[in-house]
């Protein structure tokens, strides 16, 4: 074989490696595949489905360790100068200061009391973004042992009991509950999650690509993909997510990062 072609071979092998490397989700992440997402409530002339191309998501939520890097980062996201059009007061509330959460918000527990605004913030710091309404309900939909976990009575059943229960003032670590069938932890039973897109039932205008009513966005919180009047958790997370704003800090609502492949 002439010299040429070792180095055509050489150079194939490397663009190779170079695509399947692309292919592998960042350290934290994992790779969920192409999917569906079906819309528990539909508008006039809204698809029953949506696609959900490949994309990377964190397998925990965001902890307050987490964001206390970004806060030392980033200094107007902190507590004492962040402004107030992009967070309500009770921001970072249960810290105890700028750059110290205190005992009330463990480094290993989820970060809450954020802003859409400053999760958003903290995403794009991270090299990454929210996941959308589609992408967090189509993983959300699985239970620990299967990608259809509208199908799977014991995992419906879980979610309820979490939905009925109050949140507690101090949370538990991340990845303590059980990893659903993508391998993510915590979707379900730790705390309720922002994400990029609002509910277009709850806004005017183009609500699928109108970026510009950042202000109405609205967060998700579990899903199942179901659409019967016996699905209650649906409804809850319908409500829930149509009573906020983009500036609300919760107690129980926190956040996670997505990226695309």
């Amino acid at each position: 074989m002439r010299i040429s072609h070792y180095i055509c071979f050489a150079s194939l092998l490397v663009s190779v490696t170079v695509a399947c490397a692309a292919d592998q989700p960042p350290p934290g992440m994992t790779r969920i595949p192409d999917g569906v997402y079906r819309p528990f409530f539909l508008v006039q002339n809204d698809p029953k489905e949506v696609p959900v191309k490949a994309f990377c998501l964190d397998i925990l939520p965001v902890t307050n360790g987490d964001f206390l890097e970004f806060v030392r980062a980033n200094p107007r996201w902190r507590r004492s100068q962040v402004k107030r059009i992009f967070a309500d007061d009770s921001y970072l509330k249960n810290w105890m200061d700028d750059l110290d959460p205190g005992t009330n918000a463990p480094a290993n527990a989820p970060v809450t009391f954020v802003s859409w605004f400053a999760t958003k913030a903290c995403a794009h710091w991270k090299g990454k973004r929210l996941p959308t309404v589609a992408e967090w309900e189509y993983v959300a939909s699985a239970s620990p042992t299967r990608k259809d976990g509208e199908n799977d009575a014991g995992f419906k059943h879980h979610v309820l009991e979490w939905y009925s229960t109050p949140a507690p003032t101090r949370l538990s670590p991340v990845g303590t509950g059980r990893a659903n069938f993508w391998g993510v932890h915590d979707l379900h039973g730790l705390v309720w999650e922002w994400v990029a897109d609002f509910n277009t039932a709850m806004v005017t205008g183009d609500a699928h690509g109108d970026t510009g009513l950042s202000r109405q966005l609205f967060c998700s919180a579990g899903a199942q993909g179901a659409r019967d009047v016996e699905n209650y958790p649906a409804f809850m997370r319908y409500g829930f997510r149509s009573s906020l704003k983009a500036d609300y800090c919760i107690h129980n609502l926190g956040f996670r990062c997505a990226k695309d492949l």
